[in-house]
């Protein structure tokens, strides 16, 4: 099984995408090895265990790409969250921030319930705003949120500031640009 340093290997950096000045963290080439990505997932699932969820919910789109086979994996419920617009029933919805520029994600009224336990899974954290939306929506279910779960975490970005009452997981953590 590699090692979360030896994960590092396969995150590519995409200079100025999606605009001049961002370093893009890429997970393609961590995807398109079966042993990187698999190896992933155990490591995944096994900080996943320590917070006891009853469900995963992850955030369109690569949220799903982890958070999906996370809790296929744990024999867990997976709640989407997504852009505006996706989801067939009422929604909730929030906007929030990006690093370069502003969005908005939805989730069912009815995808959790009070006393429910939800871990948010994603591939990056960066400056949090993603996840803190996701966090927002998921409460306004009745759920607890246990934590978040990252792949990926930009710790130079502070992105947890923006998760104050979440216990933030990740595997690797990149300090600087």
């Amino acid at each position: 099984m590699a090692t979360p340093t030896s994960l590092l290997a396969f995150i590519r950096d995409i200079p100025d995408y999606p605009k001049p000045g961002i370093v893009f963290k890429d997970i393609t080439p961590l995807l398109q090895d079966a042993e990187a990505f698999a190896s992933c997932l155990q490591q995944l699932a096994a900080l996943a265990k320590e917070f006891r969820p009853t469900h995963i919910a992850g955030m369109e789109a690569r949220g799903f790409l982890f958070g999906a086979p996370l809790a296929h994996a744990l024999n867990l419920g997976f709640l989407p969250i997504r852009k505006p617009g996706k989801l067939p029933w009422q929604t909730y919805q929030q906007s929030y921030d990006l690093e370069y520029g502003q969005d908005a994600l939805e989730i069912h009224t009815d995808a959790a319930a009070p006393g429910q336990r939800v871990l948010v899974v994603d591939d990056l954290l960066a400056t949090g705003g993603t996840a803190a939306a996701s966090v927002d929506l998921l409460r306004r279910t009745g759920a607890e949120v246990v934590g978040c779960l990252f792949v990926l975490e930009l710790s130079f970005l502070a992105g947890r500031r923006r998760l104050p009452a979440v216990e933030v997981r990740s595997l690797l953590d990149i300090q600087g640009s």
